[in-house]
């Protein structure tokens, strides 16, 4: 079972996501032309979605590769990125169980009334592969690591229902919710960094989203231009000539341009299944909603999470070659950025001066969580059969620098089953509180 599974998995998200919509709009009453048509359409938007990003990290890999020679710089962990640390998660027995897990826990909390989460971005389960499989690395424990999972996974849904009014609100998408484990756990950053912003004087005043930014600055204010300018300067940093220096800018403001286009790609083809899911829910529980559990893709083709993410690349790499005691060299999860920042955003209202601050603050522990973690992501990659191309020391600096991690790793090795539980019990209390006290509290 568990290699059928995994056969399933390596096909890709851009499989796996049409076949799990399909299979799921079927099973909430969506006609089958529209359930199938709307499956396709979501992944055919992924792959475009995909191929965007590809073509952004294919130039910002070569640059910032450029930037480290051109300044002689030695940083001894290579970012590998989340591709690779997706097929990492995946290739033990312990990381394939991942997905029913995922799946189990999803169902439970659904028949409890302690989400209203239905996530079908099946392939991104492999976030709580991957703690998982730190955990295991460092306790050599299966059952513990099996835990860790399933208290990872309550832990995202509970982030992904406390985020969903922020996500339709702010980003203009509705019964739509994100428990990815890129993105969640910047949300619960956001919150207390945006509290200190709004008790800064002068700093409070400052308001910079995507409309301001582009009546204020005409045609260098438009989020194409803000990209082209961005890479300019980007190319410029890695000493590129002219002509390629403009192919980094250019790459830079196509990826501005067609992201958003992409989205809506995903946006159409889940439409008939998050119908669906409504009326199911509807029927079924007339006092209950219904969110669509999906990729923060959706969330990146926002134009300030765009802006935000293009504004850190650089900003992530001069960290990176200045902070003492980091060893991480930005390279795979460049083009990741954006889903760091996707819920983090929305928490700011889109105001781009404090999505930039703010994820500037972030990336900092990204970067030493990420440096102190990739021993463990090392281990895990030797015990996946994972190619490390003669790298003594790799990790991921998406995932493998986020709190979850942090907290997860650290319980496994200084109190076994405490922190795990403890991060359990919370998030169970805190999806409790979401989607039963204050629901009630609402209808009195």
């Amino acid at each position: 079972m568990l290699e059928i599974i995994q056969n399933i998995v390596n096909t890709g998200a851009s499989v796996v996501l049409p076949v799990i919509l399909f299979i799921i709009g079927l099973l909430l009453g969506a006609k089958p032309r529209r359930a199938f048509t709307g499956a396709i359409t979501v992944g055919i938007g992924y792959i475009g979605l995909n191929l965007v990003l590809g073509m952004l990290g294919d130039v910002l890999a070569p640059a910032t590769q450029a930037m480290v020679e051109r300044f002689d710089l030695s940083l001894t962990t290579i970012d590998i990125g989340w591709p690779a640390a997706s097929a990492i998660s995946y290739g033990t027995i312990l990381g394939t169980m991942a997905i029913p897990i995922g799946i189990i826990v999803n169902i439970a909390l659904l028949i409890f009334g302690l989400t209203k989460t239905l996530n079908v971005d099946v392939w991104n389960l492999w976030h709580g592969a991957f703690v998982g499989s730190l955990v295991y690395a460092v306790t050599g424990n299966f059952t513990l690591g099996i835990f860790t999972i399933i208290s990872y996974m309550v832990l995202i849904y509970f982030i992904g229902d406390l985020s969903q009014p922020y996500v339709e609100k702010e980003l203009g998408l509705p019964n739509i919710s994100f428990p990815h484990g890129t993105s969640a756990p910047g949300f619960l950053i956001a919150l207390p960094l945006n509290w200190i912003f709004d008790r800064i004087p002068g700093f409070n005043k400052l308001e910079a989203d995507s409309d301001a930014i582009q009546k204020k600055f005409g045609v260098f204010g438009e989020t194409t231009v803000m990209g082209l300018i961005i890479g300019i300067v980007i190319g410029l940093l890695a000493n590129y000539t002219i002509g390629d220096t403009l192919n980094v800018g250019m790459t830079t403001a196509a990826v501005m341009y067609l992201m958003p286009k992409m989205v809506s790609f995903l946006m159409e083809g889940l439409t008939p299944i998050s119908e669906a899911a409504n009326e199911f829910v509807k029927k079924r529980f007339p006092d209950r909603e219904l969110n669509v559990g999906m990729d923060s893709a959706l969330a990146v083709g926002n134009q300030a999470v765009l802006s935000s993410s293009l504004i850190l690349v650089p900003i992530t790499l001069i960290l990176a070659f200045i902070l003492p005691g980091n060893k991480t060299m930005p390279l795979g999860d460049i083009a990741t950025i954006p889903y760091a920042l996707a819920l983090m955003v929305p928490v700011f209202r889109g105001n781009i001066i404090r999505s930039v601050v703010g994820g500037t603050i972030y990336m900092v522990s990204i970067l030493y969580t990420t440096s102190w973690v990739a021993p463990l992501v090392t281990r895990a990659a030797a015990s996946a059969n994972f190619d490390l191309a003669g790298n003594t020391s790799i990790t991921a600096l998406i995932e493998g620098g986020l709190w979850p991690t942090l907290l997860y790793v650290l319980g496994a090795q200084y109190l076994p089953w405490v922190i795990t539980s403890v991060l359990l019990l919370i998030s169970l209390a805190g999806l409790y509180y979401i989607n039963k006290v204050k629901v009630q509290k609402a209808e009195q």
